[in-house]
């Protein structure tokens, strides 16, 4: 009896080694994977990283090129997109519906990538929509470069995208001084408009300053004009101008901005300013609050000065403006542009829909630039408004 309990016992001492052999063999092959599958998160973040880095080192490049050269020139200098940042495009699940607003808190640099063709309803092809094509309109001191992050996003899910130097901005040969209408300094994007073909509509986002050039450019190209996005921008009515955007209360915001502007005198101190600059010193917390390091370095060499009379321009909008889709997308940490100035905009001249953008600051494209591309494909994803003539 005794020979055989022993047997039993050996028999299940065996068993339950060989169930534990198999157990931590199971285990080790899962962390195996794990680290494997984090090896591979690394490579591609450390990739997207690359990329984006080798971007900004271009676009800085071009700056440097553009103050070496005589900035009372007038010829633009097209916008080089040839580096992008590429992400995986296949295997995501279908979206079930785009957020309002992002998380209300700003992105870390450790955090992953979320891959841009995820935020796309498969169902719909790109091809389908009203129109594929965005057109970037920077704000005022900035150029098409900081778009970089945006352009990316978006051509990787398919989208066409044109980013645009308007007269004295970017990398555009122009003095901002020299600069004396709305219309000259919108110039760049009523020429891309123009050239259009008459078949063809873009989505125009208009960010800052820009709010005011794309509606002068909604008034003069209503038919080629799908929709028009105001992201934390000027969003005027008739008769007024961008410095009227400027005088509403600002909720403790205006005395850093006060502080951060200069006034320049291109044609003497007893003359009108010709252009605003901005000190560097305070681009950070007035600009770039909630924004990655790298992305506010950029900025600060890549910021010229904003012409001013096409800030005092006032605006006459008619029906051609008014027949065009306007949506807004409000910046809720904007020390720039507050948000209780920009709800006064958008109650006093109401968008079709309005978005909220948690965790921004003036620059979206740099603090959030994944929910705002967010926004973006969910605006290019609404569908037209059918002719009532048409309705069955």
């Amino acid at each position: 009896m005794g020979g055989l309990l022993s047997c039993f016992s050996d028999q299940k001492t065996g068993m339950r080694t060989a169930a534990m052999h198999r157990k931590f063999g199971v285990q080790n092959d899962a962390a195996k994977e794990v680290g494997r599958e984090s090896s591979r998160r690394w490579e591609k973040m450390r990739s997207i990283r690359a990329a984006e880095d080798a971007l900004i080192e271009e676009a800085a490049a071009l700056l440097v090129l553009q103050k070496q050269s005589n900035c009372r020139g007038n010829t633009a200098v097209p916008f080089d997109r040839s580096t992008s940042v590429r992400g995986p495009g296949t295997g995501m699940k279908k979206q079930q519906g785009l957020p309002r607003s992002s998380s209300s808190r700003p992105r870390s640099l450790t955090d992953p990538l979320v891959p841009p063709l995820q935020f796309v309803n498969q169902e719909t092809k790109i091809e389908d929509l009203e129109t594929n094509h965005f057109v970037l309109v920077h704000g005022g001191g900035f150029g098409a470069w900081c778009w970089y992050k945006t352009i990316s996003l978006l051509e990787d899910a398919g989208f066409k995208v044109s980013a645009l130097d308007l007269a004295g901005s970017g990398i555009h040969l122009f003095d901002a001084n020299n600069v004396t209408s709305l219309p000259q300094y919108a110039k760049p994007l009523t020429d891309f408009l123009e050239k259009l073909n008459n078949t063809k509509k873009v989505i125009l986002v208009g960010h800052d300053f820009g709010g005011s050039c794309i509606s002068y450019a909604m008034e003069l190209f209503p038919t080629k004009i799908a929709k028009a996005v105001f992201l934390a921008a000027a969003m005027v009515k008739n008769g007024q101008n961008t410095l009227h955007m400027f005088s509403l209360k600002q909720d403790g915001a205006s005395d850093l901005m006060h502080q951060a502007q200069t006034f320049l005198y291109g044609n003497g101190k007893d003359q009108p300013p010709t252009a605003i600059d901005l000190e560097k010193s305070l681009l950070r917390d007035l600009l770039f609050n909630q924004s990655p390091v790298k992305d506010i370095a950029l900025a600060s060499v890549s910021v010229r000065p904003i012409p001013f009379a096409p800030v005092m321009e006032k605006l006459v909008l008619t029906d051609n403006y008014e027949s065009i889709r306007r949506f807004y997308i409000e910046t809720r940490n904007d020390n720039a542009i507050s948000l209780s100035v920009q709800q006064i905009m958008c109650e006093s001249n109401p968008p079709e829909k309005i978005f909220l953008l948690k965790g921004s600051d003036h620059c979206p494209f740099f603090s959030k630039p994944q929910a705002l591309h967010k926004l973006l494909v969910e605006i290019a994803r609404i569908s037209p408004i059918k002719n009532a003539a048409n309705q069955p």
